[in-house]
């Protein structure tokens, strides 16, 4: 249960720091960039045979590279809707990408969804509906881009973890460290091109602020996944995966409403609240 609790606390505290460092004055990947590079240091150190860089299987390679990309893209779009929708309803929407993951494994692998399952993808599809109307059915006026940005959350996450789903199937698992390894290698590059980019077309460079900003984002963001790797090893899948993803949208609720003033809409709730049922009837 300690590891559980370790890793809601750690994928939480990912979602504070890019809300407390939302208005940036100086070169927008700086986070992204402090986070992946930390991550790689962890991811080496993590190794246990470090000549596996060299002679890890190309199945590996590709499934980090893959997942690397979707990773960077992920962040980006949660750093813009938490702008934009605010950290509690972005998180959700994150833990929702879960959808793509399923359908990847319905495709590939011929998982068949059990009767639960189907409910939770109705109860999300759901609660995308509610959160993209009023009471009313209409359109929520102004919603059309933050909006947007909760759907490109919640895509970029589930292809993420696609990709891991993939390597589950097709690669190695005796290759968990260097898959970690090439993804987070593969974030670092794109999000150094990506700044040098951005630095032309603004002429903002990176603030050791945005940096260490990263930094803090890299560790937690490594050892949620990690951490819940090594709950499971103690406790069911149908149980930390649900309790996972419940508990850390709403530790980040409270957080959200304790240290910036942020609450949710009347009409959001109901929204979130179909999200958390669909996340656990979908983990079952």
């Amino acid at each position: 249960m300690l590891y559980l609790v370790l890793a809601v606390l750690s994928s939480a505290a990912m979602a504070i720091v890019l809300k407390y460092f939302r208005n940036q004055e100086g070169n927008r990947y700086g986070i992204l960039l402090g986070n992946y590079l930390t991550c790689v240091v962890i991811a080496v150190w993590m190794l246990p045979d470090k000549g596996l860089i060299v002679s890890g299987s190309w199945i590996t390679l590709v499934c980090g590279v893959g997942g690397g990309l979707f990773f960077v893209l992920a962040l980006v779009c949660m750093q813009s809707s938490i702008r934009a929708n605010g950290a509690g309803i972005t998180s959700a929407f994150a833990r929702l990408g879960l959808i793509v993951a399923l359908g990847v494994s319905i495709l590939l692998f011929r998982e068949r969804p059990s009767a639960l399952q189907l409910v939770g993808i109705g109860l999300a599809i759901g609660a995308i509906v509610v959160l993209r109307t009023d009471g009313a059915g209409e359109r929520r006026p102004g919603g059309g881009r933050g909006f947007g940005l909760l759907l490109l959350t919640l895509a970029a996450s589930g292809c993420a973890d696609a990709m891991a789903k993939v390597f589950d199937g097709f690669g190695d698992r005796n290759q968990d460290s260097l898959y970690f390894f090439w993804l987070f290698v593969t974030a670092v590059l794109l999000c150094a091109v990506l700044a040098v980019l951005e630095k032309k077309r603004s002429g903002k460079g990176i603030r050791l602020k945005e940096f260490a900003a990263g930094v803090l984002v890299g560790i937690p963001n490594y050892f949620s996944s990690y951490l819940l790797l090594r709950s499971l090893q103690q406790l069911p899948a149908s149980v930390a995966y649900p309790s996972y993803s419940t508990a850390t949208i709403l530790l980040v609720l409270g957080l959200s409403a304790l240290l910036f003033r942020e609450r949710l809409h009347k009409r959001q709730w109901p929204g979130v609240l179909l999200i958390l049922l669909a996340l656990v009837l979908l983990n079952l």
